[in-house]
């Protein structure tokens, strides 16, 4: 399965500073005159860098605040007071308010590295910020952080971080990350040390960091529990790569290989600890030809966002929801069968087995399908739904879309409904309606997707 979205980043050029995005009515920050466009300055005196700062200054039943008004370029106090457990009522239009930390590496596994020239500017920002490790789950080196940051961090208990490890040897580690390495596991090491819990990541790169030196960097996680769940995900590579031509997608000896290395450490981690602790991407599974391990096995998925556990969700979710409705899927395609109309839904390669295991389910007949995307775009071994594009899309679709209905994946576009090649939502929609279609987007839950389906046919 893909990761949640392929692309978070807005299209629109960020503005520095706390910018207040929305006010709730009847709020604190509402009945103190506070509106969307004022930019919060400072807090009890403290100046804003990121949205932890105004989490941690503006803590209590009240704070004082220095808000700026564009609208005449004033600059005023105001004081705000909430009851307990009531929130302030502000929300800001972006997490950081200083501006992004770049990466500081040169990361031979480096998607960015990886791009067609023609993508655009803001796919190419590679950040590496800890801040956004703790506030939106990103993953991070931790090669830029600063001695100040570590103390932040620890301070102010910025857990759980999510920390890209990928070796433990010294100069496998300079050979992936760049001479920056150290840094990375120095300052990881003092986090650990204060018990700051890490989620980590290894992306695995054949003949680099895999076998011996896998089997290295797995023993140094075992022997620190404040590493709680370690991801082992497999480098994905793009027909533009220099470095890379193949993965363990395309070699089943080799996956099933990694399969077999970590099943010892996750047999003793749940001997000793309960938890499975080490987790294999799904792709690992898929490529050995492996059976995904069983929902207990992935503890809560607490990293499902990194491709860990989606397969073995979406087939059991689809399972239930199959048991649980199975009148509102077979009303569902009977409708299809009067109305003589057929459901494609859009995917990447990778999860087409899952989500046609769940068609089969909803619809013996074949009423409603995958409809899979090659990704000629990215090429190399890009098989997820997160990373299709709109030109692959509209050129493998049918130009005779009549009496269909094409289920798009929420996925395939960010924040401001923008593809990975620059297309528009909007543009996508009126092409499948120019051909016939009817276009809905969905998120990629076998609920959404029936809920969906099932208003289009309202």
């Amino acid at each position: 399965m893909s990761r949640d979205r392929a692309d978070y980043a807005s299209t629109r050029e960020r503005s520095l500073g706390a910018w207040v995005q929305s006010v709730e009515e009847e709020s604190p920050a509402w009945e103190a005159g506070i509106e969307p466009g004022m930019r919060i300055e400072s807090v009890n005196g403290h100046k804003l860098r990121d949205l932890i700062d105004w989490r941690w200054e503006a803590d209590g039943a009240s704070c004082e605040l220095e808000v700026f008004d564009p609208r005449d370029g004033g600059t005023y106090g105001c004081e705000l007071w909430r009851e307990p457990g009531e929130d302030w009522g502000i929300d800001f239009t972006d997490v950081l308010f200083d501006g992004i930390r770049t990466c500081v590496n040169a990361c031979q596994f480096c998607f960015m590295s990886m791009l067609p020239a023609d993508a655009r500017p803001s796919l190419s920002l590679r950040d590496d910020d800890y801040r956004l490790s703790f506030l939106q789950g990103n993953f991070v080196t931790l090669t830029n952080v600063t001695d100040e940051d570590v103390e932040r961090i620890i301070t102010c208990r910025l857990e759980p971080m999510n920390v890209s490890i990928h070796a433990i040897s010294p100069e496998v580690r300079r050979t992936l990350i760049g001479p920056h390495a150290q840094r990375g596991i120095d300052v990881l090491e003092r986090l650990l040390e204060a018990g700051i819990e890490v989620h980590a990541q290894i992306v695995l790169c054949p003949g680099v960091n895999d076998g011996e030196e896998l089997a290295r960097t797995l023993d140094w996680v075992e022997a620190r529990p404040a590493i709680t769940s370690l991801a082992v995900v497999p480098l994905g590579y793009t027909r533009f790569s220099r470095r890379f031509s193949k993965s363990f997608s395309d070699d089943p000896a080799s996956a099933k290989a990694v399969v077999e290395l970590i099943e010892p450490y996750q047999a003793r981690a749940r001997r000793e600890l309960g938890t499975t602790r080490f987790q294999l991407s799904d792709e690992f599974y898929v490529a050995a030809g492996v059976k995904v391990p069983p929902a207990e096995a992935y503890d809560g998925y607490p990293q499902y966002y990194d491709g860990i556990g989606m397969l073995r969700s979406f087939l059991d979710d689809s399972a239930v929801f199959a048991r649980d409705h199975a009148a509102e899927l077979a009303a569902s395609e009977a409708e299809l069968s009067r109305c003589e109309t057929s459901v494609f839904i859009v995917c990447g390669e990778a999860p087409q087995a899952a989500i046609s295991f769940f068609c089969e389910l909803w619809s013996p007949s074949g009423r409603v399908r995958t409809y899979p995307i090659h990704n000629d775009y990215f090429g190399g071994d890009v098989n997820v739904t997160g990373l299709i594009v709109s030109k692959d899309l509209l050129a493998q679709l049918p130009e005779d879309l009549e009496n269909h209905v094409v289920v798009l994946p929420e996925v395939m576009f960010n924040f401001d409904h923008v593809t990975l090649d620059g297309d528009t939502q909007d543009h996508v929609i009126e092409e499948i309606e120019r051909r016939g279609g009817k276009a809905i987007i969905a998120h990629g839950d076998p609920t959404s997707i029936v809920s969906a389906v099932t208003q289009s046919l309202g």
